[in-house]
C-alpha cells in the first residue's frame, strides 16, 4: 500500500496543532498562577498533616485511575499515558476554578497541600468521564473536555455545598455522579452516529491486559478510605476511614458472589472483580463520616456491590442497545448508579440526625442546621430541621445530575465540531505511541493516515509504507 505525500503532511500537520494547543493551554495557565497563585502561610503546619492522605489520593489518580483502564489489549499506552497527562493539567486548572470562588481581597488564590488535595479530588471528576469515553476520544478531545468539566463541576460543587448546604464528606455526590453522568452525555454525543451492532475486535481485554487493570483495582481498593476522610478531622475522620473499609469489604465479597452467581458456568468474570468491588467505597462517601455504625456501612458495601454487578451482566448492554450510550469501562456501574445510591444514604442518615445521637457535634456536621443564636445551641431553634435538611441532601443529588447530563451534551457537541476523533482508530495505541514491538508491522502503525487518506485524490508523488520508521 502507499500513501500519497501530501496527505502524510496534512495528517502531521493537524497533529502539530493538537501539540500547539496543548501547549498553549499550559502558558495560559502559567500566566494565571503568575498573577493569581499565591502561597498561604500556616504557622500551625497543620497543612503538613494531612500530607500523607494526600499522597493516597495522589497514587489514586495516577497510578489507580490509570491502571484500571489498561484492560483494553492494545490500548494500554493510552490509558495510563492519557490519564497521566490528563490528571496533570487538570490539577493546575483545578486549582484555579476553586480558588475563584475563595479570592483573598487583593485578588489572589492562596494554595498549600489542602488545596493541592481538593484539585487531585476534582481531577477524579474527569478521569471518571474519561472511563466512559475509553478509546473513542484523542488527547486533545480529553483536554478541552477536562477544561470544560472543572469550571461546570467547581460551580455546582459551591451550589450544593455553599448555597443548598448539602453535605457530601467523600465526594460521592459532586465527584462521582457528575463525572459519570457528564462523561456519559459527552459518550452519547460523540458515540451516537457508531454502529453499536458491530463491536470493534480490540475493544475487548486479554489475560495480560487484565492483570495490569487489577493493579489499578487493587491501589484503589487501599487507598480508598483515604479518598473519603482526607479533608475529615477528629472523630469524623475515624468514622470515615472505618466506614469505608467495611462498606469495600462487604462490596468485595458480594460482588464476587454475584459475579460467579450471574455469569455462565458459575465462574468470575474479570470485569465485575476490577469494578464492582469498589462500588462501596462510593457508595459510603457521602455518609461516610456519620453515625451510620459499622453493620450499616457493611448493608451499604452490599448493596453498591449487587447493584453494581447487576449494571454490568444487565443495564449496561440493555443502555447501549436502546439509548445508545456508549460506556467502555462501565463508569454508570462503578460511578454513577453507587454515587446517586451514596447521595440517598446521605438524605437517609441527614433526616435521622439528631441531637440525641449527636449531641451539639449535629452542627459541625451539618452547619445549616445550627441555631442562629448560638448562645445555647440545644434550647434554640434549629436554622434547619432534619427533613430539611435531608430535602436539601436529595435536591444536591438532583441537580448534580441534570447539571452534568446537560453540560456533558453541550462538551460533546463542542468535541465533535473542534476536535473530531476518527472512529476507525478506536481502541489501539498506534495512532499516538510509537509501539516498539518485534511483530509491530507497518500496517498496524500508519493504519490512521492510511484510513483518513481514501477521500484525498490520488498524488503522483507517493511513498512506499514499508520504508516509513516505525
Amino acid at each position: 500500500m502507499t500513501i500519497p505525500t501530501h496527505a502524510i503532511q496534512g495528517v502531521m500537520g493537524s497533529k502539530l496543532k493538537d501539540i500547539y494547543m496543548v501547549l498553549s493551554f499550559q502558558l495560559i495557565l502559567l500566566v494565571l498562577f503568575g498573577f493569581f497563585v499565591r502561597y498561604e502561610t500556616n504557622e500551625h503546619h497543620y497543612e503538613l498533616q494531612v500530607y500523607p492522605m494526600f499522597q493516597d489520593v495522589h497514587v489514586m489518580i495516577f497510578i489507580g485511575f490509570g491502571y484500571l483502564m489498561t484492560f483494553l489489549k492494545r490500548y494500554g499506552f493510552s490509558a495510563v499515558g492519557f490519564n497521566f497527562l490528563l490528571a496533570a493539567v487538570i490539577v493546575q486548572w483545578a486549582l484555579v476554578c476553586k480558588g475563584f470562588y475563595n479570592l483573598t481581597s487583593d485578588y489572589k488564590i492562596l494554595i498549600n497541600v489542602g488545596s493541592l488535595l481538593k484539585a487531585d479530588v476534582a481531577s477524579a471528576t474527569v478521569l471518571i468521564s474519561m472511563g466512559a469515553l475509553l478509546g473513542n476520544t484523542s488527547y486533545l478531545q480529553l483536554i478541552i473536555m477536562g477544561i470544560i468539566e472543572i469550571a461546570v463541576f467547581t460551580g455546582n460543587s459551591y451550589l450544593g455545598s455553599n448555597v443548598f448546604k448539602a453535605v457530601d464528606a467523600g465526594d460521592s455526590i459532586f465527584v462521582h455522579a457528575f463525572g459519570a453522568y457528564f462523561g456519559l452525555a459527552v459518550s452519547f454525543i460523540l458515540c451516537r452516529k457508531k454502529d453499536i451492532e458491530e463491536e470493534s475486535s480490540l475493544e475487548g481485554s486479554s489475560y495480560n491486559s487484565d492483570i495490569f487493570a487489577m493493579i489499578g483495582t487493587v491501589f484503589l481498593w487501599m487507598f480508598w478510605p483515604s479518598f473519603n476522610s482526607a479533608e475529615l478531622e477528629g472523630d469524623q475522620k475515624l468514622r470515615g476511614i472505618v466506614n469505608t473499609y467495611l462498606a469495600l469489604t462487604s462490596c468485595c465479597v458480594t460482588a464476587y458472589a454475584l459475579s460467579a452467581a450471574m455469569t455462565p458456568n458459575r465462574k468470575f468474570d474479570m470485569v465485575h472483580i476490577q469494578n464492582s468491588t469498589l462500588a462501596g467505597g462510593v457508595a459510603i462517601g457521602t455518609s461516610a463520616n456519620l453515625l451510620i455504625q459499622p453493620y450499616g456501612a457493611i448493608i451499604v458495601g452490599i448493596v453498591a456491590g449487587a447493584l453494581s454487578v447487576f449494571g454490568y451482566s444487565v443495564l449496561t448492554p440493555s443502555i447501549n442497545r436502546t439509548l445508545r450510550v456508549h460506556d467502555t469501562c462501565g463508569v454508570h456501574n462503578l460511578h454513577g448508579m453507587p454515587g446517586v445510591l451514596a447521595g440517598l444514604v446521605g438524605a437517609l442518615m441527614a433526616g435521622i440526625a439528631s441531637t440525641d445521637r449527636y449531641g451539639p457535634q449535629v452542627y459541625e456536621l451539618f452547619p445549616a442546621r445550627a441555631p442562629t443564636n448560638t448562645s445555647s445551641l440545644t434550647d434554640n431553634i434549629e436554622a434547619r430541621t432534619a427533613s430539611v435538611q435531608a430535602g436539601y441532601q436529595i435536591l444536591a443529588v438532583v441537580v448534580t445530575v441534570i447539571i452534568a447530563i446537560v453540560s456533558g451534551l453541550i462538551t460533546g457537541l463542542i468535541l465533535d465540531v473542534v476536535a473530531h476523533f476518527p472512529t476507525k482508530n478506536a481502541y489501539a495505541d498506534d495512532p499516538c505511541w510509537l509501539i516498539h514491538e518485534p511483530h509491530s508491522d507497518s500496517k498496524s502503525v500508519t493504519t490512521q493516515p492510511a484510513d483518513e487518506i481514501h477521500s484525498i485524490n490520488d498524488s503522483p508523488m507517493e511513498l512506499d509504507v514499508s520504508k516509513l520508521p516505525q
